[in-house]
């Protein structure tokens, strides 16, 4: 091998949260180790997706506290004016910067060679990143997704997700479109600081890959903030007007007067300028990477990891995997690899949402024989506000030992109590044994715990 090629036991391209995984893992075993990257480490989650989100999520949820203060004897006023909209951006930006910073720092420290550049496959085992090869026996894409802008006229009118976290300003009429997870994050995010939003997607109903009721629920609260539902509605065209931005759909429908527009349509997968032909890489047409059980590709010695793969786009799932690929490829643990089963997820909504399992669609088709719980209540939270988001929770057991195969909760904290019953229900825990549980009184998460009776059961995959 050419001696002016830098050869490294492990190449990441991408330093998002996949990337960074398996480099750090890999660089604890002793390992050369380089990331390659354009970008800021940390990838979207940190600079564009969860952790910024996040920050605009609590901002958002302090200002149903606020409003809710006085119920309880607490004299307190906000009104949209008051949000200052600078102050809460400036320190966003200010917490996700010392993330990056330590990252930068703890990278170094680890000894891991952060290259800043595009890297493009020479070969399965060489790539170039500005006019410079390194090589590597094993090289792990772990390159992440971008926004999506339909190719319909006047897209260019509206701004992505990361356009998002661009706002200088807190918009006054907004319409985001897309009910998937960002949609409706963000939407929730500006209709609770003041913005007069709108929400339009072409599926019948919001988050809709989601189990029915996660739905239906959603929708309910986001219509009780405010916020305009237009779903059914194919968007083929923005323009300008003297009134502001105009969405038309495919049937003429008009919506208008918007001074921004949000596009929350999905992501695709950022592989398309790393040159995968030279490596022999296949993929799918939409750009994924077929990967195997292990994170393989076809090509020995090349591995995807994260959001490319198209399985389960979450941060922690792209870490774990990347932390078992290193362990298998220089730990000795040959059949280490990430489980993508029930695999618990947030949608940071208002109220946030948890799931963890099968739907009860899901579980109809693949037990036959399934009974449902469900429970809806005003958590104790609103006990004397007349606001309060309704609590809807699920649960759906499987076979005549009634397995608990998914867990579904909307509602005030259903963000955190769902960690600990994915858990149980990754362990296998049935109905009975959340029967034997004591609840903890007064909370949500005790209802959990505490139905009694199925709302409805399935035999054979027939309602009985």
């Amino acid at each position: 091998m050419d001696e002016m090629i830098e050869k490294f036991d492990l190449i990441a391209i991408g330093g998002g949260s996949g990337g960074l995984a398996v480099a750090e893992r890999a660089a604890a075993y002793g390992r050369r180790v380089a990331i390659i990257d354009p970008n800021p480490l940390r990838g979207t989650c940190v600079n564009q997706g969860c952790v910024p989100k996040k920050v605009m999520w609590y901002g958002a949820h302090a200002t149903h506290a606020v409003k809710d203060a006085s119920t309880f004897g607490i004299s307190v006023e906000r009104i949209a004016e008051h949000v200052d909209w600078n102050k809460l951006t400036t320190g966003r930006r200010a917490y996700t910067d010392n993330i990056n910073d330590y990252w930068e720092r703890y990278v170094r420290d680890l000894g891991i060679t952060h290259i800043q550049g595009m890297a493009k496959f020479v070969d399965a085992h060489r790539v170039n990143v500005d006019g410079r090869e390194y090589a590597a026996d094993h090289i792990v894409i772990a390159t992440g997704g971008r926004p999506v802008v339909p190719p319909v006229p006047g897209a260019e009118l509206g701004m992505t997700s990361d356009g998002f976290f661009q706002l200088e300003a807190l918009p006054r009429k907004v319409a985001v479109i897309g009910a998937g997870y960002v949609g409706i994050e963000l939407a929730g995010v500006l209709s609770a600081l003041g913005s007069k939003v709108t929400l339009v997607a072409m599926e019948r109903r919001v988050l809709e890959v989601f189990d029915e009721m996660i739905g239906a629920a959603v929708a309910t609260s986001m219509q009780q903030q405010g916020t305009a539902l237009h779903l059914g509605f194919r968007v083929a065209a923005l323009a300008e007007t003297a009134q502001g931005i105009t969405i038309t759909s495919d049937e003429n429908q008009l919506l208008g007067g918007f001074d921004q527009v949000i596009w929350a349509v999905g992501r695709r997968p950022n592989t398309d300028r790393l040159d995968l032909h030279h490596a022999g890489v296949s993929m799918e047409p939409n750009g994924l990477i077929l990967t195997d059980e292990f994170q393989n590709t076809n090509i020995e010695g090349v591995y995807a990891l994260g959001d490319i793969t198209g399985r389960s786009p979450l941060t922690p799932v792209a870490v774990a995997a990347g932390r078992k690929l290193a362990d298998r490829l220089f730990g000795k643990q040959e059949l280490s690899r990430l489980e993508y089963d029930n695999i618990p997820t947030v949608v940071f909504a208002h109220p946030p949402v948890g799931s963890v399992g099968l739907t009860e669609k899901q579980a109809v088709e693949t037990y036959g024989h399934v009974n449902v719980y469900e429970s809806t209540f005003t958590p104790m939270r609103y006990a004397l506000s007349k606001n309060g988001f309704t609590t809807a929770m699920k649960l759906v057991c499987a076979g005549e030992d009634e397995k608990v195969v998914g867990i579904h909760v909307v509602g005030d904290g259903a963000d955190e109590m769902l960690q600990g019953f994915a858990v149980a229900l990754k362990l296998g825990a049935t109905k009975s044994d959340l029967d034997r549980t004591v609840a903890i009184h007064p909370t949500s998460a005790e209802e959990l715990v505490t139905m009694k009776k199925p709302t409805r059961r399935y035999s054979l995959g027939i309602a009985a």
